[in-house]
């Protein structure tokens, strides 16, 4: 089964295709991912724990001090840095003081990379604990994830460990009154035998009717770029994902592939 952990707190900058040069801030262990869901499609493999309070979290000091090193280093090192981004092995806004570093690095940034925006790729869940949904508004680059428009295919494709409902999700990601960016992964494949496609028919138009009540400032599309830890899952090609943009443009939307 395909696994990639990231081995520190802060790392890189890597090139992204979404990002450009985005310095990474990994607030997970470094050795297991944790996640509110168990996605099909995740780089990171499957999510082992389900007990989410399982691992004690790295103290805050020790999350700040590596990411004050970090941006030092970078800016002495005359390092380009576009994004800094919350990624990582898991699902970033489970840390229990995220708001508190989202306050800490808005100064540091400034200080140091003042150009470069703040990111922080999420799968949406944790939006029930307001702190999270505040600290992510005081951001510029919510990245929040929607893949799917219907209970049972949200089931599917993302395997939620926690009880998470659609509809409740897509009322908070209304909150942000359009200031947020939607990240959807199209694709298809089959699951203990049922065959699945998010951007086929009624499952698409789903998504989309959420789409339009969300209003995001820009929806980012994408499909399948790295191994995954389930088997028959089938990516689409760029063409395929440009016809998908084309629609939302047609919207009224800023839709990009990648």
């Amino acid at each position: 089964m395909p696994t990639f952990l990231w081995e520190s707190i802060a790392f890189g900058p890597i090139y992204s295709r979404r990002l450009g040069s985005s310095l990474g801030i990994n607030l997970m262990p470094t050795d297991e991912k944790i996640c509110t869901f168990d996605c099909l499609y995740c780089e990171c493999g499957w999510t082992y724990e389900k007990n989410l309070n399982a691992r004690e979290p790295y103290p805050l000091e020790i999350v700040t001090d590596a990411i004050h090193r970090k941006l030092s280093d970078c800016y002495k090192n005359g390092m380009k840095v576009d994004s800094l981004t919350f990624s990582g092995n898991g699902e970033p806004t489970l840390y229990p003081y995220f708001d508190k570093v989202i306050d800490f690095l808005i100064p540091l940034r400034d200080k140091f990379y003042p150009n470069a925006v703040i990111s922080c790729l999420s799968n949406s869940t944790m939006l029930v604990n307001e702190n999270v949904a505040k600290a992510l508004r005081k951001i510029e680059n919510p990245i929040l994830k929607l893949d799917a428009g219907t209970q049972k295919l949200l089931n599917i494709i993302n395997s939620p460990i926690i009880p998470v409902d659609i509809e409740l999700l897509t009322e908070l990601l209304c909150t942000f009154n359009g200031k947020l960016v939607i990240q959807t992964l199209f694709f298809s494949g089959e699951k203990d035998g049922v065959y699945f496609n998010n951007a086929e028919n009624e499952e698409y138009h789903s998504w989309l009717d959420r789409i339009r009540r969300i209003k995001p400032q820009r929806i980012m599309v994408y499909s399948l770029d790295r191994e995954t830890p389930a088997l028959n899952l089938h990516k689409f090609d760029k063409d395929f994902l440009d016809k998908i943009v084309g629609e939302l443009r047609h919207e009224g939307f800023l839709a990009e592939s990648y």
